[in-house]
């Protein structure tokens, strides 16, 4: 039994810290190499290529404000977000806690999309209709800012922020604020000197999560960023691997190294605090009331701008994309538009050879790749969770190690790998990239899974003469079916909606959703572009219907 484990975890070990650390190693080789195919011959120049060029600097600071921006944005919505739907009265909390969540289902590049047809200041929908309403001369939004960026960008965090906040305002003493306000501290002191310390810990941790998803960030620089020339990091790196002559793939490695750097800080910060929650605990057994605070004449403003603002996160991106793919081009709703609907841009799609083929491997890669995923996902969640030695806890540390990669980056570190391979340019690339990238979305699910298994199941099976692997298949993975369906949703959906990675990785004839979608935006074909878009989201909801009846059917019937 011992020797089996410490073979697999060897194995584990051998197959996860090829997926996470050889991109890394190859991303510092190739930023030290004369180019992609130079091997043998290492070189500073492209660090001093890279850091010397006079408009890294510009790119920095906007990376910064951009990022920062973001993360503040979506910590205080989530913070705000939690607080009225855990500690107060107002109507449909269930609803709107759901909301808060479900945008993480909306791929990004679709929500920056719809932003950018609403707010682009040449056609944008509601610049037109402000325009026609007030007589303006011109377009009183640009979304192709940097506040615009930001705007977005805090959005499509906000889930995120939200997922760690919610919780410790769960778990938050009342009785604390009540001491406070009977002291004679009014509400605004109570929130600022007690509320706000005690959830510090949640609060930095939602806040360098966020700046993490920043720097990873892709779909929003070049939807939104892109068009008014506005760089960070993310399309920096974009522009050295995808425009110009000859890819500079060495100078694209030397300026990837330091964000790499910078994104394992944060998550080490990130665990740090997540680790040290311990030293805020506010419930101990005894005395804990969660008090709901009775909201008076707030009571109703608030409920309304908590239905806009999940108006503007859900229902807004998808009614745009659909009224977009449906009209011959931008126009503000009227019913003349309504009379010149027609599915010409669907049909263009369904034409379009390039974008079925895109359609055909993001549906591959979706459900081959998060099979393969899960698959991997299993062993090793089950060598974490069951497998208590010092191997397994260096699995571990390797298996969540990609989590902090972003994947612009890692895709550069990966194609200096594949280019000496006969992988280069192929399906499988991406595969193995997509599965390197988001490993821990599948092992995390599946590792909770794990727990709540004894060992004295197992332990019984053997002991009747099975075999490892036959107690596995007959036992143990029946009873993980939760935790499969789980991991294999979150995966499946992170593949078909994947960019950042593929925008790298993706050569002719491996072109994926996304891909396409981002060539669609940047040609300006909003029509066909949104009807892609629609699809896509088709395909994920599809996808997670289809595995969550499969899921029930092998489920154990319930005692």
């Amino acid at each position: 039994m011992t020797g089996t484990h410490s073979k697999l975890t060897l194995l584990l070990i051998a197959i996860v810290g090829f997926l996470t650390v050889c991109p890394v190693v190859m991303l510092v080789f190739g930023s030290l190499s004369e180019g992609l195919t130079a091997t043998g011959t290492f070189t500073l120049a492209k660090y001093i290529d890279a850091y010397s060029d006079p408009e890294l600097l510009q790119v920095i600071w906007n990376t910064v404000i951009f990022v920062v921006g973001s993360s503040l944005t979506a910590t205080v919505l989530a913070l705000f977000l939690a607080y009225l739907n855990i500690r107060t009265n107002i109507p449909c909390k269930f609803i709107f806690g759901i909301i808060s969540i479900i945008p993480m289902m909306i791929p990004h590049i679709l929500f920056s999309v719809s932003w950018a047809l609403l707010l682009n200041p040449s056609n944008g929908i509601l610049n037109l209709i402000l325009k026609q309403v007030f007589f303006l001369d011109s377009s009183p939004f640009n979304i192709y800012s940097l506040p615009g960026m930001i705007l977005v960008e805090g959005l499509l965090d906000l889930p995120i922020a939200y997922l760690i906040i919610a919780p410790a305002m769960a778990a938050f003493d009342a009785s604390l604020e009540e001491s406070s306000r009977v002291c004679g501290a009014s509400t605004t002191k109570t929130i600022f000197r007690i509320t706000l310390p005690v959830l510090r810990p949640a609060i930095l941790a939602a806040f360098i999560l966020c700046v993490i998803r920043g720097l990873a960030s892709f779909a929003v620089p070049s939807v939104i960023g892109m068009p008014g020339r506005i760089y960070v990091l993310a399309t920096h790196l974009y522009e050295m691997v995808s425009t110009g002559f000859a890819a500079d793939y060495g100078k694209a490695a030397a300026v990837g190294m330091s964000v790499l750097v910078s994104s394992v800080i944060l998550i080490y910060l990130y665990r740090h605090l997540t680790s040290a929650g311990e030293k805020y605990v506010t419930i101990a057994g005894r005395g804990y009331k969660p008090t709901i605070i009775q909201l008076q004449r707030s009571k109703i403003p608030l409920f309304i701008i908590l239905g806009v603002l999940s108006f503007v996160l859900i229902v807004l991106p998808v009614i745009v994309l659909i009224y977009t793919s449906l009209v011959p081009y931008s126009m503000v709703p009227s019913a003349r538009a309504f009379s010149m609907m027609s599915l010409k841009h669907w049909i263009d799609v369904i034409n379009d050879p390039i974008s079925i083929l895109s359609l055909k491997n993001s549906l591959l890669l979706g459900v081959f790749g998060a099979t393969i995923g899960v698959v991997l996902s299993i062993f090793v969640a089950y060598v974490i969770v069951k497998v208590r030695t010092r191997s397994a806890g260096i699995l571990e540390s390797l298996s969540f190690l990609s989590f902090s990669f972003p994947g612009i980056v890692i895709g550069v570190g990966f194609m200096w790998f594949f280019v000496r391979t006969p992988l280069y340019a192929t399906i499988w690339a991406l595969l193995i990239g997509y599965i390197a990238t988001y490993l821990p979305y599948g092992i995390r699910p599946l590792s909770s899974a794990f727990v709540q298994i004894h060992n004295h199941l197992e332990e019984s099976s053997l002991v009747a003469g099975a075999s490892y692997l036959t107690t596995l298949r007959r036992i143990v993975i029946p009873l993980l079916v939760p935790g499969i369906v789980s991991g294999w949703v979150l995966m499946a959906t992170m593949f078909v909606r994947e960019l950042s990675l593929s925008v790298v990785l993706s050569r002719p004839g491996t072109e994926v959703l996304a891909v396409q979608i981002l060539r669609f935006s940047e040609d300006g074909l909003w029509g066909r572009l949104s009807a892609l878009g629609i699809m896509m989201i088709g395909i994920s909801t599809l996808l997670v219907i289809a595995v969550n009846l499969i899921g029930n059917r092998f489920r154990p019937p319930e005692s």
